[in-house]
């Protein structure tokens, strides 16, 4: 298999719920306008707490992002590191997650090794395919460890370029850093049903005002709704739109108020219930925690996609394997304790 070190420079970013309306008018415009932005990696994913960005250099200029042209603010955190995407290539192809088994094919060949040489990282699943965000600083390390597993290439100026150990400034510490073990965070699992699609990017237009409208104004509570501390439905919804392809996730209910023959999906339409990872933010610096779930899904050959966000993780399954990744993770948070 090939590892390909992509042409992007990526920061990750999150934006408050009650600041959003100062950064609104850029979001539209990276959305909408990706030509005149020049701006090839872009995704923005809600939560509950936030809504995290990851963007390009280029995205990231667009004022107000920029750190250089924005006024600090308690509305807007930025990860200090920058992030390259790595994407594992097999037979020709990025690893597909439109039948949604990407992260699981590379649970044991790139994340479990990276997560034991303390390597953090970062990751973002599409319909189309999945991506590890490693930090730059990181990069001899990710090298070194993975050169024996894959065919390494590091793109440059729209070629690929071979990549060898040598070419790694610095040596892999196998041996000279101690990896602590690594916390086995509790998991929440909500009842909503998600569905992961795709859409032409041509079509943007088309649904520009109800993508608007959820990304931005769904937040007020319905009348008469009463607001769930139990979290029992979480709001989640993710829109990516990388190298021209537009994924999105979103749960069932948001999926009703899109016209139904604007999105596709994978032929057999099926629902993916989710498994968010953290009771508190997560931070950026600790190893294994997209391991720990990704390791057992893998032993269990459960298909999921991954999503990584600034505070917490979340992992989605096949809504028929929601019951034993249940039981898979209650056995797990036992084994540690005991």
């Amino acid at each position: 298999m090939d590892l390909h070190i992509l042409d992007h420079k990526l920061r990750v970013t999150s934006i408050s719920k009650t600041g959003l309306q100062q950064y609104t008018h850029p979001l539209i415009k990276l959305i909408f306008l990706r030509n005149r932005t020049r701006c090839k990696f872009f995704s923005l994913t809600e939560t509950p707490e936030n809504y995290t960005v990851v963007l390009d250099e280029e995205g990231f200029k667009v004022a107000p992002l920029s750190t250089q042209e924005l006024q600090p603010s308690e509305h807007l955190q930025v990860e200090g590191s920058t992030w390259l995407p790595l994407n594992v290539v097999s037979n020709g192809n990025a690893s597909s997650s439109s039948q949604a088994v990407g992260v699981t094919k590379i649970a044991k060949s790139v994340i479990a090794p990276l997560a034991e040489q303390h390597v953090s990282v970062f990751m973002l699943s599409t319909y189309q395919t999945d991506f590890i965000l490693v930090r730059e600083k990181d990069l001899s390390v990710v090298v070194e460890t993975l050169v024996e597993e894959f065919n390494i290439f590091r793109e440059e100026g729209g070629e690929s370029v071979p990549v060898h150990s040598q070419d790694a400034c610095d040596s892999l510490q196998r041996n000279g850093r101690e990896v602590p073990h690594a916390t086995v965070h509790p998991v929440l699992i909500p009842e909503n049903q998600f569905c992961v699609m795709s859409l032409d990017p041509d079509t943007l237009p088309a649904i520009a005002t109800t993508l608007i409208d959820v990304l931005f104004y769904s937040n007020s509570p319905k009348e008469g709704a009463s607001v769930d501390q139990d979290m029992e439905c979480i709001k989640f919804f993710s829109f990516s739109l990388i190298d021209g392809y537009v994924s999105l996730v979103m749960d069932t209910e948001a999926q009703r108020q899109f016209p139904a023959d604007l999105l596709f999906t994978s032929s057999s339409g099926e629902l993916w219930r989710m498994v968010r990872i953290g009771g508190q933010p997560l931070g950026f610096d600790e190893c294994g925690i997209v391991a720990q779930i990704s390791q057992p899904l893998a032993d269990s050959d459960i298909s999921a996609y991954y999503i990584s966000t600034f505070s917490f993780d979340h992992a989605l399954v096949p809504e028929e394997d929601i019951s034993s990744v249940t039981e898979m993770l209650q056995a797990q948070r036992k084994d540690v304790s005991s």
